[in-house]
C-alpha cells in the first residue's frame, strides 16, 4: 500500500473513533527505561526471565500490565501503580519479585508504599517498537500534554506508556481510573482536551467511548453527549435499555444534569470498511472490519 503510516490511512477513511474503548479495569503499571522496552506491552529487554514470567501470570489472570516511563524517573528504580485501588509504590529493582510476591500473597506492602494517588493517570502511547504510529504521533502529543499540565497546574499525572490498543488511532491515549480512552489527539489539543476532562467533560472530537460498554453502546453513547452538548455538556448518561440484534441495535439512555433529565433513543447500525489496525499490515493489505454508525438520535 502507498501509505507510510496506517493513522494517516484511517483517519482518511474516518475510520471511527466511537466503540474502539475496550480495555481492562484492573491495571497494573510498572514505570520502566523506554529504550528497553520490546515488543510485547509488558516486556523489556532487561529483564530476568523469572520477572517476564511473573508478569505473565498476572496477565493472564485478568490485570492488565502496561509498561509506563518519563525522564526524570530513576532506571533502577521503579513506580508502581494499582489501578482502580489507585495505590503507587515505590520499588528498587531489586526488590520488584519480591514486592509482586507480597502482592499476589495480600502480604503488607507498607515498606513500598508511596504518596497518595490524587490524580488521575494519563497515559499516551509511545510504543514505537509496537507500532511507527506511536512514535511518530505519540510522542508529539506526550510532549505537549506534559507541558501543558505544568504549565496550568491540572490535575493529572502524565506519562509514556506502551501499547494501549488502537495503534491506527494515534496519538492513543488513556485516563485510569475509572478508564476513559481517545484516540487521534494532535498536539494542538492538549489544551482543551486536558481542561475539559479537568471539569468532568468528555473531549467529543477523540472519545472513543466507555471501556464498560459494548462498542455499539459505545457508538451510541458518543452520539447522545453530542446531541446533549450545546445545552447539557455535563449531563451524566445511564443505559436503560438495548434491543436489536449483531447489525442494528436500539439503545435507549437517561441523561440529567442540575434536575433536568430526560430520555434519548439511539440507533446504530453496522457497516463494512477495509481497514489496517497496525503499520506491520500495510504491506499485506487491509481486512474487512465492522464499524457501528449512529443512525439515530431523538428524545424518546
Amino acid at each position: 500500500m502507498s501509505h507510510r503510516f496506517c493513522a494517516d490511512l484511517s483517519r482518511e477513511q474516518h475510520d471511527p473513533l466511537a466503540g474502539s474503548a475496550a480495555h481492562a479495569e484492573r491495571n497494573l503499571l510498572i514505570s520502566w527505561p523506554r529504550a528497553k522496552w520490546t515488543r510485547n506491552l509488558r516486556h523489556a529487554h532487561d529483564m530476568p526471565d523469572s520477572l517476564i514470567q511473573t508478569l505473565d501470570a498476572i496477565a493472564a489472570d485478568g490485570r492488565r500490565i502496561n509498561l509506563i516511563h518519563r525522564r526524570e524517573q530513576a532506571d533502577d528504580s521503579h513506580q508502581i501503580f494499582l489501578m482502580p485501588e489507585r495505590r503507587r509504590f515505590v520499588v528498587p529493582r531489586e526488590a520488584l519479585e519480591a514486592f509482586l510476591a507480597a502482592w499476589e500473597s495480600g502480604s503488607p506492602l507498607t515498606a513500598w508504599e508511596g504518596e497518595p494517588v490524587n490524580h488521575d493517570l494519563l497515559l499516551c502511547c509511545t510504543h514505537g517498537k509496537k507500532d511507527k504510529c506511536c512514535a511518530k504521533y505519540g510522542y508529539q502529543t506526550y510532549k505537549q500534554l506534559a507541558q501543558v499540565v505544568a504549565a496550568h497546574g491540572l490535575p493529572f499525572d502524565v506519562w509514556e506508556s506502551s501499547h494501549l490498543g488502537g495503534c491506527r488511532l494515534a496519538a492513543s491515549i488513556i485516563l485510569l481510573s475509572p478508564v476513559r480512552k481517545y484516540g487521534r489527539i494532535t498536539p494542538q489539543q492538549a489544551l482543551f482536551f486536558l481542561q475539559a476532562e479537568a471539569r468532568g467533560r468528555r473531549f467529543l472530537p477523540g472519545y472513543r467511548g466507555d471501556s464498560r460498554l459494548e462498542p455499539a453502546q459505545q457508538c451510541a453513547q458518543l452520539a447522545a453527549l453530542a446531541f446533549l452538548e450545546r445545552r447539557y455538556s455535563q449531563a451524566n448518561l445511564t443505559l436503560q435499555d438495548d434491543t436489536g440484534d449483531e447489525h442494528r441495535r436500539c439503545i435507549l439512555w437517561r441523561w440529567e444534569q442540575d434536575g433536568a433529565h430526560g430520555r434519548l433513543q439511539t440507533v446504530c447500525e453496522t457497516t463494512t470498511m477495509l481497514r489496517v489496525d497496525m503499520c506491520s499490515d500495510l504491506d499485506d493489505g487491509p481486512s474487512e472490519s465492522f464499524v457501528w454508525h449512529t443512525t439515530e438520535v431523538s428524545p424518546a
